[in-house]
């Protein structure tokens, strides 16, 4: 697989992740059964939604890194560039 195949499919993996991280973190916030009630944890328990939001954000976190890895001469070149400049 070639570069811009894999950083596509990695960033796309990162959205999602982070998409579903994102929504169960809201779903589970303290307090928030009482402003949307308890219908939407008769579909998806508490503990499912649990789930959910640790396996994403495990997810999200292992393509963080090989996010960096694949942009780590980038990030290298502009840091040097960055402070060379001041």
């Amino acid at each position: 697989m070639n570069n811009l195949k894999l950083n596509y499919f990695v960033d796309v993996g990162l959205a999602i992740s982070f998409f579903i991280c994102f929504i169960t973190g809201l779903i589970k916030w303290p307090g928030l059964i009482k402003v949307i009630g308890t219908s939407a944890y008769r579909i998806l328990h508490v503990r499912n939604i649990s789930i959910l939001h640790d396996w994403s954000g495990l997810i999200m976190g292992l393509l963080v890194l090989v996010h960096l890895i694949l942009h780590w001469g980038w990030i290298v070149s502009v840091s040097k560039s960055i402070f060379r400049s001041q």
